[in-house]
């Protein structure tokens, strides 16, 4: 007999493409950390100029940042920066 639970489950595409992005960001700062690099400086390198050099290759770090537009990015940050 299957019982069938009545309530709602929410899906929401917002909060899973800010969690990607965050892995993301997170992936992207170990790598340049792991590399030597200053994470902050070169992040903020790679918004301000979307050159993806300011990004290593190590771990896919520069395949992966490219994967979320810019704009999406920085409003990402924005909008943590204010809720927490």
């Amino acid at each position: 007999m299957c019982i069938m639970n009545d309530k709602t489950m929410t899906f929401s595409i917002i909060n899973e493409q800010e969690r990607e992005i965050r892995q993301i960001i997170l992936t992207v700062y170990n790598a340049l950390k792991a590399k030597g690099y200053n994470p902050i400086n070169q992040l903020v390198g790679y918004i301000l100029s979307e050159d993806p050099t300011y990004i290593t290759t190590y771990n896919n770090a520069r395949s992966l940042i490219r994967k979320v537009d810019r704009d999406v990015l920085l409003q990402t940050l924005v909008k943590y920066y204010i809720n927490n």
